[in-house]
Order: C-alpha cells, then structure tokens, then sequence
C-alpha cells in the first residue's frame, strides 16, 4: 500500500514540475548564461566574427592611408579654394571601401557605424567591441606605413589630413568648440541620412548594394563639404567623421596630432546617442497607405467593416460574436 502511494506521489511531483516547465516556473538558466547569451560572447568561438574583425583591421588602416593621402593631396595642390575636391576624394574613397567590405563585415571601417549598429542591435556587443579594437590597431597600422613613406613637412603642415584641431603652430586655426560642435552635427547628419537607410532591410534590398553605398558615401562627402564651407579656415579638412582613423597618428605622432583628439571621440559619441534617441521615434514607412488615408478601423452596428491597408487586396472581416468576444477579454 505505501508503495502505490509513493508511486501515485512521485507521478504527481513529475507532472507538477513538467507543469512547471511549461509555465516558465521551472528551473531557469543561470544568469551568466544569459548575460553572456545577451553580449553575443558565443561568437569568441565563431571563425567568421574573427574573419569579419580581420577585414575591419585591413580595411581601416588601408582607409588611414588612401584617405590621409588624397586630402592631403588635395589641400597641397595649387588650388587656392579646394572646397570641392576634398568632399570628391572622400566621396571616391567611402564609396569603393564601401563598395568592397560591406558583404564582408558589413563595411563599418568606423567606431561610429560600429556604436550605432550595437545600439540599434544590429550587432553584438561583442562583435561591436573586437570591431573598434580592430579599427584602432589598423589606424595605427595605417599610419605607420605613412610615416615611413610620407614627408615630415607634408604631416606637420596638413596636420595628417585634417587629424589636428586647435594649438599653436597648426594652419588650422579652428578651436575645440567650434569643433565638437561641427563634429556633433555633421555626424549626425551622415547617420541620418545614409545609416537610416542601410539599417532598413526592404528598401536596401529594393536599392540594391551599389546604391546604398553611393548614398552613405555620398552623405559623408556632404558633411565635409558643409564642414569646410561653414568655416571657412583655409587649413580645416573638415569633420573627422571617423575617430579611429586619427587615433593612430595621435598615438604615434603625437604633439598637435594629439591636441583636441579628443573632440573627434566625444563629438561622436554624443551623434550617436542623439541619432539614436531620434531614430527610435521615427514613423514606420507603412504607417501612411499609398494613397495618404490612414488605417482605420471602423465599427458598425452589425459587423465591423473590412480593414483595407495601402495596396494589400484581403479582406479581413471580424464577425460581431468574434468583436463581442475580444471586448470581453480585454475587459
């Protein structure tokens, strides 16, 4: 007798705990798993996040030299107001880096695409972190082949292509809150107008890659125009846009390269964190129809009329037992 009811009491203590399970009142994962799970930590172990944070590293350093050299170039031709050449040559460059690494690693080349794509979740935290680690050791990686090959005049006198900001001695004669201030708005205008569109799955796909890449690039080019024209100093290369492609020549070179550095860092920060808090309050593309009527739901006394939204044809009929029903739960 006291063994059937033993067996009678463990049947009921193992369908109290599937019961249990079910419910989500079981035994829950460890909290560490889950932080881990959350931060992205499996992809330590995942050859490609390695092979993606390899691309960053090649693609920035070769970014730090390309770039470096034409605005350099740019600003030491005979020109006497090379407004638009230098938004041309980043306009070329952004575009064919893009062009070649955004299937690769997704083309960030930048601490700023890097931060945004964590906040907005299109990365993990830890793809984000290995990504800035790679873009900074490949600025320094850049701008050591520069140093061996350029001129010591040319990096003094064009401050490395516009790395310097303030200080005595420097052609430009900017200051640090002039600076961050053009730093703060100008990358916020090349999130909003070129990152908006490549986080947006259907209509990158309906662009295509070429053209997503020529409107990224093109936004980039447009804030170093608006940034060279609105000041007006004649040895100003504009807005950094990318704080790790001058980390390498204020780490290595020193001196002015690293006076006021620190603006290209916070002014992109502080971008981001406005982007984003403006990005998540932005109306989805489908909250107005094609024709500009809005989705109405409309109640009659019998049934409920048919919910037509944009161009989709189905017919969606809620029957009057079904709507009493729905009310009643959600009362």
């Amino acid at each position: 007798m006291s063994s059937t009811n033993s067996r009678i009491a463990n049947e009921k203590l193992s369908m109290s705990v599937q019961s249990n399970d079910k419910n989500g009142l079981g035994p829950k994962k460890p909290l560490k798993g889950k932080f881990q799970a959350s931060i992205g930590a499996d992809e330590f172990f995942s050859a490609e996040t390695w092979k993606a944070a390899l691309t960053e590293l090649v693609a920035t350093a070769s970014l730090m030299v390309t770039l470096s050299t034409s605005i350099i170039a740019c600003l030491d031709s005979h020109e006497v107001d090379p407004k638009l050449i230098i938004p041309f040559a980043v306009f070329i460059n952004a575009f064919l880096f893009l062009m070649a690494t955004v299937p690769l690693s997704g083309g960030h080349m930048s601490p700023v695409f890097t931060c945004i794509a964590a906040l907005k979740g299109v990365v993990t935290l830890y793809r984000a972190l290995l990504y800035v680690i790679a873009q900074c050791i490949g600025s320094i990686i850049g701008f050591y082949i520069l140093k061996c090959v350029m001129e010591p005049r040319l990096v003094n006198t064009y401050s490395l292509g516009g790395c310097a900001i303030g200080g005595k001695g420097l052609t430009s004669s900017i200051n640090q809150y002039e600076a961050l201030l053009l730093e703060i708005s100008c990358t916020f205008l090349v999130l909003f107008l070129g990152v908006t569109l490549a986080f947006d799955k259907k209509r990158s796909k309906n662009m295509g890659l070429p053209m997503v890449c020529l409107v990224i690039a093109g936004a980039m080019a447009l804030a170093v125009f608006v940034s060279i024209t609105i000041t007006g100093r004649p040895g100003y290369a504009g807005v950094g846009l990318n704080p790790a492609r001058c980390l390498g020549a204020a780490l290595l070179h020193g001196g002015s390269l690293w006076y006021g550095h620190w603006v290209f860092w916070v002014g992109s920060i502080i971008a981001c964190l406005i982007y984003y808090s403006v990005s998540i309050n932005l109306p989805n593309e489908g909250s107005i129809s094609d024709d500009g009527e809005y989705v109405v739901l409309k109640l009659a006394r019998g049934s409920l009329d048919t919910i037509r939204h944009g161009d989709i044809s189905n017919d969606v009929t809620i029957e009057r037992s079904d709507f009493q029903e729905y009310l009643s739960c959600t009362t």
